[in-house]
């Protein structure tokens, strides 16, 4: 009555193409394909094991490492903290930004070696208004209060 082609189609007995469940096509199936096509799986279900692989996107050595830049220049007052945080937020870095009263900014950020390396490539960019004249950077201590999220914080 009908020939299976791909895509779902078939190709009904009075010629042209029909839908799957179309009156030419549903008088050949069986009357437990047309009641329920949830009652049998269709293809028939494979029972045969699998293997399964995975990649893991961290490794071992790619522990997190805290750093501490001083970013100077004309940072303050065009959005230098908020470029970090979304840079930041993009490196899917944590830490935070603060502006220092000498006029620098300092941002604090835990991540991996090359995270951290995109984040200082981004400081030397800065934002569109920003002039970054030197970007001075130092290993720290992982603070555990600061591990979550990136945030901007005020000078003390």
């Amino acid at each position: 009555m009908f020939l299976a082609y791909s895509y779902n189609q078939f190709r009904c007995e009075q010629g042209g193409w029909k839908p799957p469940m179309s009156p030419c096509n549903v008088k050949s199936l069986p009357q437990n394909r047309i009641a329920g096509l949830s009652r049998q799986a269709w293809p028939p279900h494979d029972t045969t094991k699998r293997s399964v692989s995975a990649t893991i996107r961290k490794f071992v050595s790619d522990a997190t490492q805290a750093r501490r830049y001083f970013v100077s220049g004309m940072v303050q007052g065009v959005g230098f903290r908020f470029y970090a945080q979304r840079t930041a937020e993009k490196l899917r870095l944590s830490g935070y930004a603060r502006n220092l009263r000498d006029g620098r900014v300092e941002v604090y950020a835990l991540g991996t070696t090359e995270q951290l390396a995109a984040m200082r490539a981004a400081l030397e960019r800065g934002p569109r208004f920003s002039s970054v004249t030197q970007v001075n950077e130092e290993p720290a201590q992982a603070d555990p209060e600061y591990k979550n999220d990136f945030i901007i914080t005020y000078d003390e």
